[in-house]
């Protein structure tokens, strides 16, 4: 697989006025991405994919918000992939087109071994807390008290049958 890097996105026009029309005070996940804008960036995660020619690869820095996302709603790969498929509030935080069909779950897994295979289990939670502290949020004291290897874990333990790594992706920016 390959990825064709992407460092900024922005949430289409329409999806913008559909969720802040659904949601007029507000989502949790509406309020992250107005008020940090895209935490990660594929760039944090080019040592996990080759640069050779391929099979495109869905955007890394969506699929760690997705990993955070399932995380914290306790969802399945399954689940977590028709979240993006139905919500508005995830499609509005990952900036798809509201006609976005999603992608294959199989992704979630995949990404998730690619990150313990490179030894960077701790990566997702360490550039979300380097984000909050450029933007003021928390302030830099040392080592952080909880590791992204329990978010990892959890998430593997809500869906344990690895999948094949087979499938196609149909989620583009």
């Amino acid at each position: 697989m390959t990825v064709h890097p992407q460092e900024y996105w922005e949430v289409p026009q329409e999806t913008s006025l559909i969720a802040h029309a659904s949601f007029p005070k507000g989502n949790a996940y509406l309020k992250m991405y107005d008020e940090l804008g895209a935490i990660y960036k594929d760039s944090d995660f080019k040592e996990l994919f080759s640069a050779q020619c391929g099979q495109s690869a869905l955007s890394p820095a969506k699929l760690a918000l997705i990993t955070i996302m399932q995380f914290v709603e306790k969802l399945s790969d399954t689940q977590a992939a028709n979240a993006v498929r139905s919500r508005i509030d995830w499609k509005y935080l990952l900036g798809l087109d509201l006609t976005n069909s999603g992608f294959d779950s199989s992704l979630l897994s995949e990404f998730r071994s690619r990150l313990s295979q490179q030894d960077s289990t701790n990566k997702l939670l360490d550039i979300m807390l380097l984000r909050f502290q450029e933007k003021k949020l928390l302030k830099a004291r040392g080592k952080q008290s909880i590791d992204s290897t329990k978010v990892i874990a959890t998430v593997n333990k809500l869906n344990p049958c690895p999948r094949s790594p087979t499938s196609s992706s149909g989620l583009s920016s």
